[in-house]
């Protein structure tokens, strides 16, 4: 038993490389690419589409910016059976960087914003729809928002061309009464369009969650391989797609890419399960303050942290 309307996403290489500045290197992607598509994967979020002008090309690697030259790297000759997306935030991309869909490899462009944020997201989504791209708009860290304000944004999302809007918990902060009504939220609000889900793991439930937000009918589904990315992770893509039970995935080369890449990445790029990510989830914020302590000498120092970041009070 499957639901052939659900579409799964992998983002590897773009929120992997929020942990190392998308410093991979060009076999690792192609290994990635090359997994996706033999395991049935429906899309591939290859990186970010940013402008030179807000980012180093030094200190940042090719997958923050997804120059065609670079993807033509990976996909070589013949483009395999899977869509390439690329994520362009609010701020951080000239509108004219992203060239028409015809003079691309890219498929999908996903805007991602804030609440406050959404009628810059939405005027930019449909300049890439209108240069012939599927667009996404995922709305960020909505369990900040207030409720007003985010019922507004949906007010403002339900009217424009996207077809597509994602529920996001970017702290992964959420609990799946959380998830199921937000979903429910999104089904109302947005009727006609696509709900997807994007969930991190700072308190271990990014699968849970990702789980609840099916049976709310969510049918865009983001996960990654051996859940690598921003902190605690994501969604682990080799779970999601042994409980998806659909006939067209094959596991094999997903696993093969882990234990290839990924077993050592992890050894060398702290991400997955730790205290101080579990505490910024625990409080609902921004896991930076965690990641800098772990990248620190006082990465055991899990009291002093938890003094540090809480100030004494309970969570």
């Amino acid at each position: 038993m499957y639901r052939p309307e659900i579409k799964v996403l992998d983002c590897t290489i773009r929120d992997g490389g929020l942990m190392n500045n998308w410093q991979f290197t060009d076999e690792f992607v192609r290994d990635v690419y090359q997994a996706l598509v033999a395991a049935g994967v429906d899309y591939m979020e290859i990186g970010y589409k940013s402008s030179a002008s807000a980012f180093s090309k030094t200190e940042n690697g090719a997958w923050k910016f997804c120059e065609e030259e670079a993807l033509r790297k990976i996909v070589g000759d013949e483009k395999g059976d899977i869509k390439l997306s690329a994520m362009a935030d609010i701020g951080r991309i000239e509108p004219n960087d992203i060239a028409p869909k015809d003079q691309s490899l890219l498929d999908m462009i996903r805007v991602a914003c804030y609440v406050n944020e959404v009628d810059k997201a939405i005027w930019l989504a449909e300049h890439c729809k209108d240069k012939g791209y599927e667009t996404c708009i995922n709305v960020m860290a909505v369990s900040t928002a207030l409720e007003r304000d985010l019922d507004e944004a949906l007010n403002d999302l339900s009217k424009c061309k996207i077809p597509n809007i994602y529920l996001v918990d970017s702290f992964g902060s959420m609990y799946s009464e959380q998830i199921e009504y937000l979903a429910r939220k999104y089904k109302t609000a947005l009727p006609g369009k696509t709900i997807g889900i994007h969930a991190h793991n700072n308190m271990q439930l990014a699968f849970s969650n990702t789980v609840t937000a099916i049976i709310e009918n969510c049918n865009m589904l983001d996960a990654t391989m051996l859940g690598i990315g921003r902190g605690a992770g994501n969604c682990p893509i080799e779970i999601l797609m042994s409980f998806l039970k659909n006939p067209k995935f094959n596991l094999r080369p997903i696993l093969h890419v882990i234990e290839k890449h990924l077993i050592q990445m992890q050894r060398e790029i702290p991400w997955g399960y730790y205290i101080p990510y579990m505490l910024a989830g625990a409080k609902n914020q921004h896991p930076r303050v965690s990641m800098k302590w772990v990248e620190s000498e006082k990465r055991d120092k899990l009291v002093d942290f938890f003094d540090s970041m809480v100030d004494g009070m309970d969570i």
